[in-house]
């Protein structure tokens, strides 16, 4: 075999290695890539697809948390710009979870519901942390 044809085939080679890779890589990808939405991106680019997980982020409005039946805990998050998303939550909540904090939701909405069933809540770790999309937000604008 000639050397041109050797390389020809190591070529050939590294390009479907390199394409299996990138297929892999998109498919894991897909499946844990969760989509961040605020309430104001919801009404803007409308609901996600029923069952699709997602994740809500904002400020948890004052005097809006209340608890169901069992674990479960309501709540409503708010960005600022007017709009909101009722949360259900069951489950224990972290300690850094209030009125007023930031927090972000893991979930999904259910086919004919606006209410968000939530799965994972994070909660503010810190003093200065606040998500991309409400940087210059400040708790007191939220809470108006």
């Amino acid at each position: 075999m000639r050397a041109r044809t050797k390389r020809l085939y190591a070529v050939g080679a590294a390009g479907i290695l390199i394409v299996a890779a990138v297929a892999l890589a998109s498919m894991a990808l897909r499946q844990h890539a969760d989509l961040f939405y605020t309430p104001e991106l919801l009404v803007e680019r409308g609901m996600p697809e029923p069952g699709q997980r997602v994740r809500i982020g904002g400020f948890v409005a004052l005097g809006s948390r209340t608890l169901g039946e069992g674990a479960e805990i309501l709540f409503t998050i708010e960005d600022g710009s007017g709009e909101t998303v009722r949360v259900s939550y069951t489950g224990l909540v972290p300690d850094l979870f209030r009125e007023g904090e930031g927090v972000v939701a893991t979930g999904r909405f259910d086919a004919g519901t606006d209410v968000f069933t939530a799965e994972e809540i994070l909660a503010k770790h810190d003093e200065n942390y606040q998500p991309r999309e409400l940087e210059g937000l400040s708790r007191s604008d939220a809470a108006t």
